[in-house]
């Protein structure tokens, strides 16, 4: 038995394009058990060589579809929290927001607040789960929509939807399946949620790992580490924060590499030909195949074999320092 009228007053949070595409889907949905009655997206920022203010993707949709958009700076903010309570919202739907929200705007709702978390939790919990993922070589990733709590992605999870990592899959790659992925997941759960229908499930704590935010000193490479490592945080990395060394003391970024074949020392240049720079490794030996230049725009080492074949010395060294 319901315990709440029908359509569901539903306020979607979030900022990213992953959040967008959510947001979307509920405005593509046909079912007339939800209504979004507000939108919650961060203050537009600076953006571009003239730092003019953007506003977020989940800005310029909402607006797109006459929807309400409010960017406080935080919620916990006394006001900004009377600000969501006016709204009467059944239910808040998280995604991506960037925002911390305290217990008081997790009590506002009547059903709570639903996320929608690009992991299979409790597998990492935290900023960067698609692309730790990658980087930690697990086999499949998703999407968890989960009832939230005050802890970090530790609330119930509600519904799972899984997908397979691909080999060659980046970390954009990645975020795009699970983006489309998790939309699909999220209107099925808001649905189930409208009719009494869902039921959640606790986590296992002993499972639960945490995907630390990404940074640029986290994206050099370090050629004393294994290959295979290596290569799997190229793809990881792509396309932000993009993984980097340098050469002749110049920055060069890597955006696609395979693992290769000989040995030396680690930074060292091993071959150099059309299909690819090899680069020695602590262990085996990453073949390097799409590279950015200072300057330049990237390209896949065919090109820059043609064009700048002397800058890539067999027995120099990347990420060496005279």
């Amino acid at each position: 038995m319901l315990f709440w009228s029908l359509p569901l007053r539903i306020v979607f949070a979030g900022t990213p394009a992953f959040a967008a595409q959510h947001l979307q889907a509920l405005l593509d949905s046909t079912e007339p058990t939800l209504q979004i009655v507000g939108v919650y997206s961060q203050p537009d920022r600076p953006s571009g060589r003239g730092q003019k203010l953007l506003a977020s993707p989940v800005k310029q949709l909402a607006v797109q579809h006459g929807l309400t958009v409010f960017q406080p700076q935080s919620l916990r903010d006394p006001a900004a929290q009377a600000e969501l309570a006016a709204l009467k919202p059944d239910l808040l739907v998280v995604v991506a927001y960037g925002l911390i929200l305290p217990q008081a705007v997790l009590d506002i709702p009547r059903l709570g607040c639903i996320n929608s978390h690009a992991s299979l939790l409790p597998r990492w919990r935290g900023a960067a789960p698609i692309q730790r993922a990658i980087q930690a070589g697990d086999n499949e990733s998703g999407v968890t929509v989960m009832q939230m709590e005050a802890g970090l992605d530790t609330g119930p999870m509600l519904l799972k939807v899984r997908t397979p990592i691909a080999a060659d899959d980046t970390g954009g790659s990645l975020h795009d399946r699970l983006a489309l992925l998790g939309a699909q997941a999220l209107v099925e759960a808001v649905t189930a949620l409208a009719t009494g229908s869902l039921v959640g499930e606790v986590q296992d704590e002993a499972l639960a790992c945490y995907a630390h935010k990404l940074n640029k000193e986290q994206a050099r490479l370090d050629w004393s580490r294994p290959a295979s490592e290596l290569e799997r945080l190229v793809r990881a990395f792509n396309p932000t924060p993009i993984c980097h060394s340098t050469l002749n003391e110049q920055p060069l970024k890597v955006l696609a590499a395979q693992l290769g074949e000989g040995q030396g020392a680690p930074g060292e240049i091993l071959d150099a030909r059309r299909d690819g720079l090899t680069v020695a490794c602590g262990d085996g030996a990453l073949r390097l195949t799409r590279l950015q230049l200072p300057g330049g725009k990237p390209l896949d080492f065919a090109d820059l074999f043609n064009s700048r074949r002397e800058q890539f010395v067999i027995g120099s060294r990347l990420g060496a320092t005279q």
